[in-house]
């Protein structure tokens, strides 16, 4: 008996592989494909993207230009999955071709905020170059600062704080600023580049806390000593 759910997978999974002349030859048979969606309401295009296959990305585009900014069943955009991938060259590729930066998905995650905190700097900076939102936030009023400072990624951290536009003080639904979570996380060394940027030792978060109340004695006495 031939599963036809597999078939019907099949061209999503040669997109996502990179199989371009596969594609043009499904393609060829059946333009249809080209605006076809999987059970999870994902073009050619969301799998090329995610895959990282720059070439078939361009040539989904040329055939459907407006499929940049189509989005899944929970919002993710083909740039959204080229930023979590680390897909430099699609991403360059997605935002030349009208992609929106600062696209969210359901829970209110873009493309930067991914790129943040999986670590992927060169498209980070691709992304602010390209008007993405440096304190875009989340559903939870998490911004890009927050996830690269709980995570203690240093190099994303420094860049985001080089835009001028930033808020270092930036508080999520629970109050936290930055700070905070690099505090309660140990990041000394985030802690640190974050006061020099003028985060703010006595922020009271929900709980009516201090970062200072959740760093341990150590970040305590290295911090305190910074703004005296």
């Amino acid at each position: 008996m031939v599963d036809s759910s597999r078939d019907k997978n099949k061209p999503f999974q040669e997109a996502y592989e990179g199989k371009i002349d596969a594609i043009k030859y499904r393609i060829s048979v059946d333009k249809s494909i080209i605006s076809a969606v999987d059970s999870n309401g994902r073009l050619l295009l969301h799998w090329a993207a995610l895959g990282g296959h720059d070439e078939l990305v361009q040539y989904l585009l040329e055939l459907n230009p407006t499929a940049a900014n189509a989005a899944d069943d929970i919002l993710m955009t083909p740039l959204i999955l080229a930023a979590s991938a680390g897909r430099l060259a699609v991403v360059h590729t997605l935002l030349g071709k009208g992609a929106d930066v600062n696209a969210k998905n359901q829970e209110g995650h873009s493309a930067l905020q991914y790129a943040c905190s999986k670590g992927w700097r060169e498209i980070v900076e691709i992304l602010l170059n390209n008007g993405a939102d440096v304190d875009i936030s989340d559903k939870r009023g998490a911004r890009p600062l927050h996830r690269a400072a709980s995570l203690g990624i240093i190099a994303i951290v420094q860049l985001l704080l080089n835009d001028k536009g930033i808020d270092v003080n930036a508080r999520d639904v629970y109050g936290n600023t930055p700070l905070h979570l690099s505090c309660e996380e140990n990041r000394t060394e985030v802690a640190k580049i974050l006061v020099q940027h003028g985060a703010n030792l006595e922020s009271l978060n929900n709980d009516q806390r201090t970062p200072l109340d959740l760093a341990d004695v150590l970040l305590q006495r290295l911090l305190k000593d910074m703004v005296k």
